[in-house]
C-alpha cells in the first residue's frame, strides 16, 4: 500500500482546481465522500493513488471497450509518438481514420474531427442553423450534450417548452432558443413542431440515452422524430458521443435502422483520448469551411495521437465485429441477470434497462423510459450501494444518472465477483 492517500490528494486539488476535479462528476457530489484518484488502469481495472484495485465499469465513460491500457492502442500511440504530439496540420492518418468512420457509420460520407463531443455537439447544431436559415434546436429532458451554452438548458414548465438556463453564465436570449421535451414523448414533439416547424434548424437527441442512465426509445420514437424532422424541413441529430461504435457496429442508428441528418461521435473514436466528430453526408457537410459558408476550426482537431489510437481501436472493430458484440451481449447478459438475482436476493426493488455492454440500474420500480422516472430512483439507497461497491473491489459511476459499461477485458471471473460483491453488501 501507498503512503499516499486520496483524501491528501483531493485536499491539495482543491486548493489548486475548482472543487478538486477538472469535471464535476468526479467530486462524488452525488453520493458524498472522497474521489479516488487513479494511478493506472489495465484490462478493467483501475488502481488509486493508495494502491487500491477495482473492477472498473466506467471504462472512461465509455470508450474503453476493448479495456484500459490494450496494447494495439499503446503501440499506436507509441508509434505517433516517434513522430512528434501535434503539428496543427494535416495527417495522413486524419485519412486513414476519417475513412474507417465513413466505412462503419450508415449514412456517413464526410467526417470533421474536433478535440471533443461538446465541440462536436456544438459545431453539429452550428451547421444545421446554418443549412436551414433557422434558429430553435429541440432537445430533451435529461440528454447531455455537452455544455455548450445552447444544450445548459432545463426544462419549464409545460410539456414542450422554451427552456431556461440551468448554469449561471448562460444567456436566456441563448436559451430561449432552445426547446426542451420529455424523452420518449412523440406527441410533444409534435405539437411543437406543429406550432414551431418552420422555425426548428434540428432536433438533436440521444438514440438511446446514457446521461439518465441508460434509457432506451421507446417504440416508433426515432422514427418519429425522423419524420417530424423531414415533414418539416429540419434537420435530424444523433448524438452518439456514447453508443457510437459501442452498442454496435454501426452505432445506435446501425442497430436500430434510422437514419439522422448528422451524427456526433466523441472519445471512442480517439481510443479513448480526446477527439470528437461531426459526421453526415457529403451535402451537409460541405457547408462547413473551408469550401462552405459555415465556419468551424480547431487547432488540435485530429491530434495525432488521438487519430493513431482511433484507427487502432476502430481497426479492431471493424475486422473482428461479429465476434466482439456477441461477446459484449453475453457479458451483458451475465451481468444483467447476476446483479438482478443478488438485489432480488436484498429484496430491493430496482429497474434494469441495457443494450448490449452498456447498462443502466435504477432503484425504483420501474419501467424508466424518461428522466422524470429516473429521478424516481432511491438516491440515498444508490449512496450505499456506490460505496458498499467499492469497498469490495468494484467501481461504478458516481451517479445514479449515469450508464455503466462492460469491456473485452472483463471476464466471467470478473463479472461474477462484481455479483458477489453485491450479495455481501448490507444495504
Amino acid at each position: 500500500m501507498s503512503d499516499i492517500r486520496n483524501e491528501d490528494l483531493f485536499e491539495v486539488a482543491r486548493q489548486f482546481i475548482p472543487g478538486g476535479v477538472n469535471s464535476p462528476v468526479r467530486a462524488f457530489g452525488s453520493v458524498g465522500g472522497t474521489p479516488r484518484f487513479i494511478q493506472s488502469a489495465s484490462g478493467c481495472r483501475i488502481t488509486d493513488a493508495e494502491g487500491s484495485e477495482y473492477i472498473d465499469f466506467v471504462g472512461s465513460w465509455g470508450p474503453m471497450i476493448l479495456g484500459h491500457s490494450h496494447p494495439g492502442i499503446l503501440e499506436a500511440i507509441t508509434q505517433a509518438l516517434q513522430d512528434g504530439t501535434s503539428f496543427g496540420a494535416p495527417t495522413q492518418r486524419e485519412n486513414q481514420l476519417a475513412s474507417l468512420i465513413v466505412q462503419m457509420m450508415p449514412g456517413v460520407e464526410m467526417v470533421r474531427l474536433t478535440s471533443s463531443g461538446t465541440e462536436a455537439t456544438m459545431s453539429a447544431l452550428r451547421l444545421a442553423r446554418g443549412i436551414t436559415e433557422r434558429d430553435l434546436c429541440i432537445k430533451f429532458e435529461g440528454c447531455y450534450h455537452g455544455h455548450a451554452d445552447s444544450f445548459l438548458v432545463a426544462a419549464g414548465s409545460g410539456a414542450a417548452t422554451h427552456g431556461h438556463p440551468s448554469s449561471p453564465g448562460v444567456p436566456s436570449a441563448t436559451a430561449d432558443l432552445t426547446c426542451v421535451v420529455p424523452y420518449n414523448d412523440l406527441e410533444s414533439v409534435t405539437d411543437l413542431m406543429r406550432e414551431k416547424g418552420d422555425q426548428v434548424a434540428a432536433i438533436i437527441v440521444e438514440p438511446i440515452a446514457g446521461n439518465m442512465g441508460c434509457v432506451l426509445p421507446a417504440a416508433g420514437f426515432l422514427e418519429g422524430l425522423r419524420e417530424l424532422c423531414t415533414q418539416h424541413g429540419a434537420m435530424l441529430i444523433f448524438d452518439e458521443v456514447m453508443t457510437g461504435f459501442r452498442v454496435h457496429p454501426g452505432g445506435a442508428q446501425g442497430l436500430l435502422g434510422i437514419g439522422p441528418d448528422l451524427t456526433t461521435l466523441g472519445k471512442i473514436v480517439g481510443g479513448g483520448m480526446p477527439m470528437g466528430v461531426v459526421c453526415g453526408p457529403r451535402s451537409a457537410m460541405e457547408q462547413f469551411s473551408p469550401i462552405g459558408p459555415i465556419y468551424q476550426a480547431g487547432t488540435l482537431s485530429g491530434n495525432p495521437l488521438s487519430v493513431a489510437a482511433g484507427i487502432a481501436l476502430l481497426t479492431e472493430l471493424n475486422n473482428s465485429s461479429e465476434e466482439i458484440y456477441r461477446d459484449l451481449e453475453a457479458k451483458g447478459q451475465r451481468l444483467e441477470a447476476g446483479w438482478k438475482q443478488a438485489l432480488e436476493g436484498h429484496g430491493i426493488t430496482h429497474c434494469w434497462n441495457r443494450v448490449g455492454s452498456m447498462f443502466g440500474l435504477f432503484f425504483t420500480e420501474g419501467p424508466v423510459t424518461n428522466f422524470a422516472q429516473a429521478a424516481t430512483s432511491d438516491q440515498e439507497l444508490f449512496r450505499r450501494f456506490f460505496h458498499g461497491l467499492l469497498r469490495e473491489g468494484v467501481a461504478i459511476a458516481p451517479s445514479p444518472f449515469e450508464a455503466g459499461f462492460l469491456s473485452m477485458a472483463h471476464s466471467d471471473a470478473d463479472i461474477d465477483h462484481s455479483i458477489v460483491a453485491i450479495e455481501a453488501l448490507s444495504l
